[in-house]
């Protein structure tokens, strides 16, 4: 059975290969910018690509932030993906200090300067390993002990 999915337009981000992906499992997907429609959405997806601040400032100039968080506070699940899932955080703190949705408590920060020097390269880039610590409906169906593609300077900081 198909389920119905509001994939957000922000202005900046993977749209397409998101969209692609949704209908590849199946999905009806509604491709929006408009307010109004994310409010009434019954799942979100907000994909993202670009720094925090910027997209936080444009997601508020098209009444976005809003309509999320009335969506997601009458129980509707939301998908943060790459700046998308930042965004779900506190605060960002890509190129100055940013408000963010503030549905997950935390920031978004940047790997600390001594990662460098124990051998670390950053950006993150490429695949690697992933143990899941606990279980969550997100990852039904993935193989524990797999491997995941990793593309970040930042992390999220609970």
């Amino acid at each position: 059975m198909a389920v119905d999915v509001i994939l957000i337009d922000a202005g900046t981000g993977n749209l397409r290969s998101v969209h692609k992906a949704l209908e590849a499992v199946g999905a009806r997907v509604t491709r929006t910018a408009d307010p109004d429609v994310v409010r009434k959405g019954a799942r979100l997806v907000l994909p993202g690509v670009g720094a925090f601040g910027d997209f936080m400032a444009g997601m508020r100039q098209q009444g976005l932030e809003e309509a999320v968080l009335e969506a997601v506070g009458r129980g509707a699940p939301l998908l943060g993906i790459c700046v998308g899932m930042q965004a779900l955080f506190e605060v960002g703190e890509e190129m100055g200090e940013h408000r963010g949705l503030g549905l997950l408590p935390g920031r978004v920060v940047a790997f600390p300067a001594g990662v460098r020097e124990q051998g670390l390269k950053i950006p993150h880039t490429g695949w690697n390993f992933v143990r899941w610590v606990r279980k969550n409906p997100l990852m039904a169906g993935l193989e524990d002990g797999g491997y995941a593609y990793f593309n970040h300077s930042f992390y999220c900081a609970p």
